[in-house]
């Protein structure tokens, strides 16, 4: 179905369209906690969506543990939320192993390939069969006993190609795996992939500033044509001067030494953004198993960077905090105020928008009669919708009786809702005034 904003009822399309202003059972809060991301990797299946789940398995899909320096990002990300739908950019080269009339391809491009050795003996209970073994970094990871090539089967690491009998050796490692190389049209193929997902976030972790454009400009359209709300987190792009973008101004220092930049840390803020609920604000949350920040900035640069609109790290009792929980937006206007740059508000209206385009797009668009009748039904599921925010905390004063209106629209087929919100913001700033007697 169609969405985004609307100046006039002048729509086309068939669907539920949202302007936002300063001033049941259906009706149910949408799940947060998906963040996209595209990486170059050493492992793993290319050009297509793998879905990661916290607490996965992933070696053989990813080719190392999740503590492995080869995933930082990955594990990064999953810090908070629950699911990564994960994109590999690169596709490199297969590594390869022959013995005798056997070849061993690894399963994936990648220089992990190289990590692989195939170990060929004859099988001690009968002789006229082999133990073929395949060991992964000196650590066997499968292991097959067949007769000859033709009874051998793909495992997780390799598959095999040859015919003929099988030929003995201690050790063949596979070489000539590599990565390969990263362009511009990888990430272009990667956002029209997860485009027809459903995600809370995307994180951009590459520093090139021609990416950051795309990606903002790929958020910016499907935020206010598509009305798909989410955002997307990248390294100092607070010029994107949009809610959509979160811009990362710094890094952090992990526990055990390893120094994030702040485009490392693009990982774990998409997570934590997506992650957090309607009611939440990372402001002042602590980085997970961050020490420090790299670097640390004076209370001027801090606020400077505020200003302009920069989510940042800051220091605090052996603890990298986030300073506040922003994003990019600083171009305030009354139709549209500094409530608009911090996220917990954006998570609210955006939570809004998502959810009662779902709600409408499944259960009334073209099934319910616009009469009275179906106007009330309608205006019924928006007052549970929004009232079930306020329970939560994420919506204040919401009164059913005067803040919302749902009439008759232009057209025959057209509804106009009118409703009014006031999201519920953190308490950042406490000022104090203490009486000495």
């Amino acid at each position: 179905m169609a969405g985004g904003t609307w100046t006039a009822q002048n729509k086309v399309r068939p669907g539920s369209y949202f302007n936002f202003s300063t001033s049941g059972t259906l009706g149910s809060l949408g799940s947060r906690g998906i963040v996209a991301m595209a990486l170059a990797m050493s492992w793993g299946p290319s050009k297509q969506i793998i879905t990661i789940n916290a607490g996965d398995k992933v070696e053989t899909l990813l080719g190392y543990d999740i503590t492995d320096s080869k995933l930082l990002l990955v594990n990064e990300a999953l810090k908070r939320a629950k699911t990564l739908l994960l994109y590999r950019l690169n596709v490199g080269t297969k590594a390869t192993a022959t013995v005798g009339s056997l070849t061993a391809t690894a399963k994936y491009g990648g220089l992990r390939g190289n990590d692989l050795k195939i170990v060929i003996q004859t099988n001690i209970d009968d002789n006229s069969k082999f133990d073929v073994s395949t060991l992964l970094a000196g650590v066997e990871v499968n292991k097959q006993t067949v007769a000859n090539i033709a009874g051998l089967t793909p495992n997780d690491w390799v598959v095999w190609s040859g015919t003929g009998s099988l030929t003995a050796t201690a050790g063949a490692a596979l070489t000539s795996g590599a990565d390969g190389s990263v362009v511009n049209s990888d990430h272009t193929d990667f956002l029209a992939a997860i485009e027809v997902q459903e995600f809370t976030t995307i994180a951009l972790t590459s520093t090139d500033s021609g990416l950051k454009a795309v990606y903002a400009s790929f958020v910016e359209r499907l935020r206010d044509d598509e009305g798909v709300k989410i955002q997307v987190v990248m390294e100092n792009y607070h010029t994107a001067d949009y809610e959509g973008v979160i811009s990362v101004k710094n890094g952090v220092v992990l526990a055990d030494g390893t120094t994030l930049t702040a485009a490392q840390a693009v990982a774990w803020v998409a997570g934590a953004t997506a992650a957090a609920e309607v009611n939440e604000s990372l402001t002042r949350t602590a980085y997970d198993g961050a020490v420090d920040v790299n670097p640390r900035y004076t209370n001027s640069q801090i606020e400077a960077a505020l200003v302009a609109g920069d989510f940042l790290f800051t220091q605090s009792q052996g603890r990298a905090l986030v300073e506040q929980d922003i994003n990019s937006y600083t171009s305030f206007t009354p139709d549209k105020d500094r409530r608009f740059a911090k996220n917990r508000v954006l998570r609210v209206l955006d939570a809004i928008n998502n959810d009662l385009k779902r709600i409408c797009d499944s259960y009334y668009l073209g099934k319910v009669d616009n009469d009275d009748d179906g106007r009330n039904l309608l205006k019924n599921e928006y007052v549970k919708y929004l009232e079930g925010l306020q329970s939560i905390g994420a919506l204040q004063n919401f009164d059913s009786k005067t803040d919302i209106t749902i009439a008759q629209g232009e057209d025959s087929d057209a509804v106009y809702a009118e409703y009014y919100v006031q999201p519920v913001d953190a308490i950042e700033k406490i000022y104090n005034k203490v009486w000495v007697k």
